[in-house]
C-alpha cells in the first residue's frame, strides 16, 4: 500500500495498545515494513520509472494480500525525482531521516544512483539500484547492490555478436548523460580485447533533437562496418530515425537502455534490424519450455500487462527482482535489522528473476554474468531472439 501521510502521537498509540491488552513491544513488531523508493516517474526518464513504480505497487499489494512479510504489512514510500540527481539526494535524505524506511529500492538512472550512494553508505542503508552503470557496483560498496545488467556487460555482449558477424571497425554515437557516458567509456576500454577498432566517436546531448550532423560525419568515415549507440531515453530513438533517413547500409546496435516497446514505437520502421542485448523478459514466450527463467518471466509479464494494460519492459522487471530479493533477505534475516538484511542480500544465490539467475557475493553485488543477456533483433516491429 502507498503510504498515507497520517501521524499518530506516541501517547495515543501506547494508550490504544494498553486498551487492547497487547504489549507495546508486540505493537512495534506489527508495524509495517517500510520500502523506500525514488524513481523517474515523470520527465524524460519516465519510461524507466513508470514501469518500476507500477511493478512495486502491484507486488507490494500482492504480498500484503497474502499476509505481508513476517506477519507485517509492507508500506511503499515513494518520491518522484524526475531526471534530477539533486532531487534524488533530497528524496533519499527524507526516506532515511524522516520516513525511517527499512530498505531502499530505486534510482532509475545511473546519475541519480551515483549521487545518492554516499548517503546510503553513510546511513548504512540497504540499497538496491535499478540503474545500469557498472560503477554502481565496481568497486563494491558495502550497502549498495543493483539488479540490471551493467553497461560493461552490454559492450561485451555486443562485441561478441560483432565478432560473429565479422565486424572489426565501428563508429559510436553516445549520449552524454550518466549511462551513455559510462557505457561509451566501457566500450572504448573493452574494444581492443575483441579486436574491434573505433574509427569514429560522436556524442549528443540530452536535449538534442537532430543527430544528423554527427551521423553524417560517421557515414563519411571510411571503414565503418556498424554503428553502436550507447544511451537511453528518446535520444537513441532519434539516432535510429536519423540513421534510417541517411540510408546507412551497415547494422545498428543499441544498448539495453532501450529495451522497451516505447523505443520501437518512437523509432518506428527505422528500428527494423536494430540489434541489442537485453533481459530474456522481452522474449519470454519465445523461450523453450525447459528454460529455468520462463515460468518467472511469463508470470511477471502476465501480471504486469493485465494490471497496467501496458507492454512489459525490462525496467519494471528490475524493480520486481529488487523487491523479491529484499523480501527473501528479510525472511532469512527474520526481521528488518539493516545489517542482517544487507548480509542476506549479499548471500543471494540461485534467485531466478527477470534479469537472470543471480549469484551475489561479497565481491559481486550484481550476481549476473553474460549468460543472463540475450541478443535480440527487432523484426516486424517486435523483439526476435538471435540464436
Amino acid at each position: 500500500m502507498i503510504r498515507k501521510w497520517v501521524k499518530k502521537g506516541l501517547a495515543a498509540s501506547v494508550a490504544a495498545t494498553v486498551a487492547l491488552g497487547i504489549s507495546y513491544g508486540n505493537a512495534v513488531a506489527a508495524d509495517p515494513i517500510k520500502i523506500g523508493t525514488f524513481l523517474s516517474v515523470t520527465g524524460p526518464a519516465s519510461f524507466l520509472g513508470d514501469p518500476e513504480l507500477k511493478t512495486l505497487q502491484i507486488y507490494v499489494d500482492e504480498l500484503n494480500a497474502g499476509g505481508g512479510v513476517l506477519g507485517r504489512k509492507l508500506e511503499l514510500v515513494h518520491y518522484d525525482v524526475q531526471h534530477d540527481a539533486k532531487k534524488a539526494q533530497t528524496a533519499v535524505k527524507r526516506l532515511i531521516e524522516d520516513d525511517k524506511v527499512d530498505v531502499i529500492i530505486g534510482g532509475s538512472t545511473s546519475g541519480q544512483t551515483m549521487a545518492v550512494i554516499p548517503l546510503m553508505e553513510a546511513a548504512e542503508m540497504p540499497f538496491i539500484s535499478l540503474a545500469g552503470a557498472v560503477a554502481i557496483v565496481e568497486p563494491v560498496k558495502k550497502w549498495t547492490f543493483k539488479t540490471p545488467h551493467t553497461d560493461k556487460m552490454a559492450c561485451a555482449k555486443i562485441f561478441e555478436d560483432m565478432n560473429k558477424q565479422g565486424i572489426k571497425s565501428i563508429a559510436m554515437i553516445s549520449g552524454t548523460g550518466g549511462f551513455g557516458k559510462s557505457m561509451r567509456g566501457q566500450c572504448t576500454a573493452l574494444a581492443p580485447a575483441y579486436n574491434i577498432k573505433i574509427v569514429a566517436d560522436e556524442t549528443y546531448g540530452p536535449k538534442d533533437t537532430d543527430m544528423t550532423p554527427q551521423l553524417t560525419k560517421i557515414k563519411n568515415t571510411d571503414g565503418v562496418q556498424a554503428v553502436l549507440n550507447p544511451g537511453f531515453g528518446q535520444g537513441p530513438a532519434i539516432v535510429t530515425k536519423n540513421f534510417g533517413q541517411l540510408g546507412f547500409k551497415v547494422p545498428m546496435y543499441q544498448s539495453h537502455g532501450v529495451a522497451s516497446k516505447k523505443y520501437i514505437d518512437l523509432a518506428g520502421s527505422a528500428s527494423e534490424g536494430v540489434r541489442l542485448p537485453a533481459a530474456a523478459l522481452l522474449v519470454a514466450n519465445k523461450l523453450p519450455d525447459n528454460d529455468p527463467q520462463k515460468a518467472v518471466l511469463v508470470s511477471y509479464m502476465s501480471t504486469y500487462e493485465s494490471k497496467t494494460k501496458d507492454a512489459v519492459s525490462t525496467f519494471g522487471g528490475h524493480a520486481y527482482d529488487g523487491l523479491q530479493m529484499v523480501v527473501a533477505a528479510m525472511q532469512r534475516a527474520g526481521g528488518t535489522d539493516k545489517a542482517k538484511v544487507r548480509d542476506e542480500i549479499e548471500k543471494t544465490s540461485g534467485y531466478i528473476g527477470t534479469g537472470g539467475i543471480v549469484h551475489m557475493s561479497a565481491t559481486d553485488h550484481l550476481g549476473l554474468d553474460l549468460s543472463a543477456f540475450k541478443m535480440l533483433e527487432i523484426r516486424n516491429g517486435d523483439w526476435s531472439l538471435i540464436k
